[in-house]
């Protein structure tokens, strides 16, 4: 296990450090009304809510004369996600500023400012009330993408694209992320990082990612975070960086919700959501279901060759078929506030989908020695699901006088369980399919994967000064996996029925437990510099129990984690920031479960449950910039792991000729290098475009495979832009292009997406009717990809039928408020299906 020295630890945070620091004030004020008097003051403060102590984003302040009889303001400014706020060029006099926002009793103060200085106007706590804004109204929209100094953030709901879809199709849009042939997303390139989902994560992801993704409609998806260093707070896995979905909490006052559906050639669905907040108490319920389908082809041409390079048989595959589930999705919170400064949450949620992929599959295997050839026909109907139930409560104890205090207690239970299987009727010698009662061989299996997973953790953050905060946290996870699974066979005149493989069964349980602490101490230095340094200590253990050879083993691992931040406040509207940061991954079930999948004949699949976690050191040198109504993020970084968990193949000579089998192991050392660009613009008032280029290059080493060294350039593009049309009519357009990038043992596809949408609000902007158009110039993409050892050449294509039309149609009731953020827990510490947090605690 790689293990860097203290002093190189301790270098690496002094040198290559990096930070996450306020957003520059332009950013943070931006003037709406008429501008203020040029002068040189300024004048700062913080927005909460006075029951929970939490920011009121987007508050609206406004700068008054302190004449009270003058009630046209000066000018007014919105509070940033913080609830902080900033007047600049205010003249020297006195003043009053009123902080306002629906639903809260407005809170007005005299302020006095000199020429030149700075004036603090404190912390503005607004108690709930109703309140209409007479004295001024600020309107207006979060931009599609926001780039901010430790994240970018994609505004879901702000993409008409979006309605009707599914989470896949939400991820897809958002900045350096990518979705694969298979349906897995990538972020920047690599599918090593951690998924979320309001900033816990979801057995169900990690289990089956592509087919959970369909599960989590679009319509919920408030925003997507993509964090590529996180900081100290959250679990050390992921090393590419974390995706946080956060979904929409509808904690509003009064009783209000939604009720919507939309229907296409690739999906349908419908969902309803009732919310209500009186007094302490708030409750908020979604429920949805849905299903998808669509057709698939794919073709595999290969061929074999012994250690001398001489060719022991060709193999083709052609296959054609269909995948359809379906998906249920509900979820309750419940909010209460038993007194000032103290919160209690209970929120639950149930997950559950269902599928099955039929194929009919040709084969055939041209052998050197023809007695190996074979022909046949498989018709093969996989089936999967997938349960998760998940029920997480918090305790948050907040400091009246201390608005940046915070001690909070999470603890979390999930139950995870997924199960697999196949059918299959082989016809040998035959190029088509026929009854069943005339296969030659049949095959059918079925398997479960139960999983179970406790989690308690504790937070605090003590401010010492405004600049000066120290963040830690306890956490501990307890989790229990496994896979049981068996194969049962009947071979016409050979067998009466079906009868077990007993050598292919398989009963393998996995335990996990990882304890962690934290710390990170953020401070400033002068006025251009904020400085964050911290570290993470997590153990790990576990033991694994295979019970059919009853075999067993156990490991147990220390590894400290440091990451530090610098950044360098360049002007009111430009910052350059650095990071270093060391995480970890460990694998779990998918590339850990034993259980070999024998469905195709030719090409088997199974895990490696001896696998180590992998360490990976990333290195990342930041600049934004804000340019009137532009935006802009440059970033270069470097990630290099050692001892790298990757996908292998290699060829099994047997009696029937060769086969090839693919499993997961440590043996790679891989280094990325990276180039970012992401912005965004407003070209007109009603039209804003944002997107850019990620240039990737890419080394791989694996000496254990003999491959001395593999590398290529690689990279993807991405153009979101949408423009208001009318008032209540908008359209919007999106593309991405990736170019094909160097594998281990391989190469990887090039891939196009591309979509347009429309969205007409009706009923005095109560309903929402959307059209979506997905590739329609072009009826299926080809997912190219190919593998080159010394004994295996192979090329591969699937076709991802991705045209697509849908029709929505959502109707809310009700008045909507901002709802109050809550924490939640994130075991982000997990290599398998795919990784910040908007609000929570430590990690």
């Amino acid at each position: 296990m790689h293990v860097l020295r203290l002093p190189v630890l301790i270098t690496a945070l002094l040198v290559a450090a990096t930070v996450l620091a306020p957003v520059v004030a332009a950013q943070e004020a931006t003037p709406v009304l008429a501008a203020a008097v040029a002068a040189t003051g300024r004048i700062t403060g913080t927005v909460l809510d006075s029951a929970t102590r939490q920011p009121v984003p987007y508050a609206t302040v406004v700068l008054l004369s302190a004449d009270a009889a003058a009630a046209k303001p000066i000018t007014g400014v919105a509070a940033n996600d913080e609830g902080k706020f900033t007047f600049e060029k205010v003249a020297a006099g006195t003043y009053r500023v009123r902080a306002q926002y629906v639903g809260f009793t407005a809170l007005t103060r005299p302020v006095t400012l000199t020429d030149g200085a700075t004036v603090a106007a404190g912390t503005f706590a607004l108690a709930s009330g109703s309140q209409q804004l007479a004295d001024v109204v600020i309107e207006g929209t979060k931009p599609v993408v926001e780039v901010k100094p430790d994240r970018l953030v994609y505004n879901a709901d702000q993409d008409v694209t979006n309605a009707g879809g599914t989470a896949a199709d939400v991820l897809r849009k958002a900045p350096l992320l990518s979705i694969d042939g298979d349906g897995n997303p990538k972020l920047r390139g690599s599918s090593n990082f951690r998924v979320l989902v309001n900033n816990k994560p979801s057995p169900t992801l990690v289990s089956n990612l592509a087919e959970a993704l369909k599960s989590i409609p679009a319509e919920q998806i408030k925003t997507i975070e993509v964090i590529t260093t996180p900081p100290a707070k959250y679990d050390g896995e992921g090393t590419a960086g974390i995706i946080n979905i956060i979904l929409k909490k509808g904690v509003d006052r009064g009783l209000n919700g939604s009720v919507g559906g939309s229907t296409g050639n690739r999906n349908t669905n419908g969902n309803a959501s009732l919310n209500f907040k009186k007094g302490k108490l708030g409750v908020s319920a979604w429920a949805g279901t849905g299903r998808w389908y669509g057709p698939q082809q794919s073709t595999r041409d290969r061929i074999d060759r012994d250690s001398t390079g001489a060719v022991l048989g060709q193999l083709a595959q052609r296959g054609k078929g269909r995948n359809n589930g379906q998906w249920v999705y509900s979820s309750l919170g419940i909010d209460f506030d038993p007194a000032e400064d103290h919160s209690l949450s209970l929120a639950g949620s149930i997950n559950y989908y269902n599928g099955n992929n039929d194929q009919d599959l040709f084969n055939q295997y041209l052998a050197a020695d023809p007695t190996n050839n074979q022909l046949f026909t498989r018709a093969t109907k996989n089936l999967f699901s997938g349960f998760n139930g998940e029920l997480t409560g918090t305790y948050t104890r907040t400091f009246k006088n201390q608005p940046r205090r915070e001690w909070s207690v999470l603890g979390q239970a999930a139950l995870n369980t997924s199960k697999f299987g196949y059918d299959f009727d082989q016809f040998d010698n035959s190029l088509t399919a026929g009854p069943v009662n005339e296969a030659t061989y049949r095959e059918r299996s079925r398997g479960r994967t139960p999983g179970g997973e406790y989690t308690i953790q504790t937070d605090y953050t003590h401010p010492f000064k405004e600049n000066m905060t120290l963040e830690t946290g306890l956490k501990a996870i307890w989790r229990t996996t496994g896979s049981v699974a068996h194969v049962d066979a009947f071979r016409a005149g050979q067998t009466t029925d079906f009868e077990e493989v007993v050598f292919r069964r398989t009963d393998f349980a996995y335990d996990q437990q990882v304890q962690a602490a934290y710390a990170t101490y953020s401070f400033g230095l002068g006025k251009k510099f904020n400085v964050s340094l911290g570290t993470r200590g997590e153990r790990t253990a576990l033991q694994a129990d295979f019970r059919v050879t009853d075999t067993k083993f156990n490991q147990d691992y220390f590894n400290l984690l440091p990451n530090g931040s610098v950044q360098y406040k360049m002007s009111e509207k430009s910052s350059l920031r650095g990071v270093y940061s060391r995480r970890i991954s460990r694998p779990f079930i998918d590339y850990l479960n034993p259980f070999v999948d024998r469905s195709d004949p030719r090409n088997l699949v199974y895990g490696n449950p001896r696998l180590n976690p992998e360490l990976t050191d990333s290195y990342e040198l930041s600049y934004n910039t804000l340019i009137k109504e532009a935006t802009l993020n440059v970033s270069a970084s470097v990630r290099r792991t050692d001892n790298a968990i990757e996908m292998v193949r290699f060829s099994v000579p047997t009696d029937s000729g060769t086969i090839t089998s693919q499993t997961y192991a440590n043996v790679a050392s891989n280094a990325f290098y990276m180039v970012n660009f992401y912005g965004s613009v407003k070209l007109l008032k009603d039209w804003e475009i944002s997107g850019g280029p990620n240039i990737e290059y890419i080394v791989r080493k694996s000496p254990a495979l003999g491959i001395a060294r593999r590398s290529g350039f690689t990279g993807n593009a991405g153009l979101n832009t949408s423009y208001k049309i009318t008032k209540t009519l908008t359209a919007q357009a999106f593309a991405n292009y990736s170019l094909p990038g160097p594998d281990l043992q391989g190469k990887g596809s090039p891939w196009l997406w591309y979509s347009m949408g429309l969205k007409k609000k009706l009923f005095k902007e109560k309903s929402d009717l959307t059209l979506n158009l997905s590739n329609p110039f072009n009826n299926y993409w080809p997912y190219r990809s190919s593998i080159d050892t010394p004994t295996i050449t192979e090329r591969s294509e699937w076709r991802n039928y991705q045209r697509a039309v849908r029709v929505g149609f959502t109707y809310r009731f009700g008045q909507a408020q901002q709802g109050k953020q809550r924490k939640s827990i994130s075991n982000d510490d997990k290599k398998g299906g795919g990784g910040g947090g908007q609000q929570g605690g430590g990690q």
